[in-house]
């Protein structure tokens, strides 16, 4: 056992003093949302009751669109459109919403109401920093959050429990609190590098209940692995941080940690 350890503590090192080779999450399109593991998942949304190729050109959908935007086989697609708000009269059977690359400044309430079958939803580079409480509980099959680049300061309360991905990197996130993710046993992937988060503000129990396969809190200002991970991890990146020593005992309760 005390082999394993030190074989794994070697491996923590080399990352940490070698470039990394899991780059960070980039979203260049829309249909990046294919692209992560779940493209049979995701074929399955966008054709069922569907005939023919998913890249088949198909007449849009125009019973009801929000201006400016393209709605088509259940998606929405309302980016570089300098909305300053979550527009009106999206479809109710929206699958994929994309709201990325535009002034959004909150989430309000009522903002997707009425949105049950959202699977995915991008709100990557806006200018976000708040989000109502009650915000994201529309959101029933929601498995999919895109929402890097933003102005946050806090992991958003109430995400939805059917949520298996988070990206919430390049935002200004400095805590992430006791039970903030509690509820959310479905998720096995967060992305939440680019932070100006410390190992302090992890409070105890931040990570509680989660059974993430997928870690990365990279390019941060943490000084040692943070306490209380998910000892379910298969990958942990915290690369172009300012650790500068790791403890045999930071790795030891991390069986399944591979990279």
């Amino acid at each position: 056992l005390k082999s394993d350890i030190l074989s794994l503590l070697l491996k923590f090192v080399c990352s940490l003093t070698a470039p990394s080779l899991a780059l960070p999450f980039e979203q260049r399109g829309f249909w990046d949302f294919a692209m992560d593991g779940e493209v049979g998942d995701l074929t399955t949304v966008m054709m069922r009751d569907e005939e023919g190729s998913a890249v088949e050109e198909l007449p849009p959908d125009v019973s009801l669109c929000p201006f400016g935007c393209h709605c088509q086989l259940n998606v929405v697609q309302c980016s570089d459109l300098s909305l300053t708000a979550v527009p009106k009269e999206i479809p109710r059977d929206t699958k994929l919403l994309d709201l990325q690359n535009n002034r959004i400044t909150e989430l309000k309430e009522n903002d997707f109401k009425g949105l049950t079958n959202l699977y995915a939803l991008s709100l990557v580079n806006n200018k976000i920093s708040k989000v109502h409480p009650r915000a994201f509980t529309p959101l029933l099959h929601l498995k999919k959050l895109y929402f890097s680049r933003n102005l946050l300061t806090v992991v958003p309360k109430n995400l939805p429990p059917s949520l298996v991905e988070l990206r919430i990197h390049e935002n200004r996130i400095k805590k992430v609190a006791e039970g903030t993710f509690s509820g959310l046993g479905s998720m096995n992937c967060i992305e939440m590098g680019g932070n100006p988060i410390q190992n302090s503000g992890f409070e105890p129990g931040a990570f509680k209940g989660l059974k993430l396969n997928y870690l990365r809190i990279s390019e941060s200002k943490l000084t040692g692995i943070p306490k209380d991970l998910p000892d379910s991890l298969h990958e942990l990146h915290l690369d172009n941080n300012q650790i500068q020593a790791i403890e045999l005992e930071d790795l030891s309760r991390y069986k399944p940690l591979y990279r």
